[in-house]
């Protein structure tokens, strides 16, 4: 089996690189932001960090392919980078500091559901760097999940060994998309069984379940961009990641995350019901 090692390091260098040009521009008082067409944000800073991303995968893995919130796919084959160059630009563009820049590498396994420009992939790699947290996560298959300032300097992560719902911190990003999505009674539902609730948002979640420090989290809309990193680093935790239907990998659209001995029960609330 491939140890990804080497795809780790330049993931942490694009991170390096994409760290940099956000951080030159958070709260800045002149920052351009523009509406997209499905109405979500995108300021320059995206733009900025998914090229420098781009312009170096391009010198460095000229075979893989790319694909990107901002810029879309580029290239085809068995090795798909996946970049959300600012995951939480909302928070972003008003002055919170949690957001981060999402890099994960993607490589084609017969076994791994899904479809789309990156269908039939896993994720092998995955960082989450949070430089206005000062945070970073990573992960690659077969290697465990880790955080600290880089790879000299590391903690192994790995998440809780809570078992009981009645015991259990949960978290997730909003009310109203449950709403939308015909889901909000089982989402209430869910936060009366568990001991605490909070809507950290975005990226944090995730991160906070493969530490431990949170025990189940799920979010109903997602993109490819939004969940590749995510996915590695909480399995490689020793985690669960699925879709709200039970299907594992970040393919369904939507996502459930676990410390894995939760996850049956996460999902008896937030999955399909007929």
């Amino acid at each position: 089996m491939p140890d990804y090692l080497d795809d780790l390091r330049l993931a942490h260098a694009l991170a390096d690189a994409a760290d940099a040009a956000t951080m030159a521009r958070f709260q800045a008082l002149d920052l351009k932001v523009e509406t997209k067409p499905d109405m979500t944000p995108v300021s320059e800073a995206d733009r900025a960090a998914e090229e420098l991303v781009r312009e170096r995968l391009h010198r460095e893995r000229p075979r893989d392919a790319v694909l990107g919130e901002e810029y879309g796919v580029e290239g085809a084959g068995p090795r798909r980078w996946v970049v959300d160059p600012i995951d939480g630009t909302k928070n972003y563009v008003r002055g919170v500091p949690v957001w981060a820049t999402l890099i994960a590498l993607m490589e084609a396994d017969d076994t791994a559901e899904g479809t789309g420009s990156a269908g039939g992939h896993r994720p092998v790699v995955g960082v989450v760097s949070a430089p206005a947290l000062g945070r970073r996560w990573w992960a690659a298959e077969g290697h465990g999940a880790f955080t600290g300032p880089g790879l000299d300097s590391a903690t192994r992560i790995r998440v809780s060994r809570v078992g009981k719902l009645a015991d259990a911190s949960f978290a997730y990003s909003s009310l109203t998309g449950w709403e939308e999505r015909g889901r909000l009674d089982g989402f209430l539902d869910l936060t009366r069984q568990v001991w605490r609730t909070r809507a950290y948002g975005d990226f944090w979640p995730y991160m906070m379940v493969a530490e431990g420090s949170v025990d189940i989290c799920a979010e109903p809309e997602l993109s490819l961009w939004d969940m590749a990193a995510n996915a590695i680093i909480v399995t490689e935790a020793g985690g669960a990641f699925t879709g709200l239907d039970g299907r594992p990998g970040p393919h369904s659209g939507d996502a459930a995350a676990s410390n894995g001995l939760l996850h049956d029960a996460l999902l008896g609330f937030l999955g399909p019901r007929d």
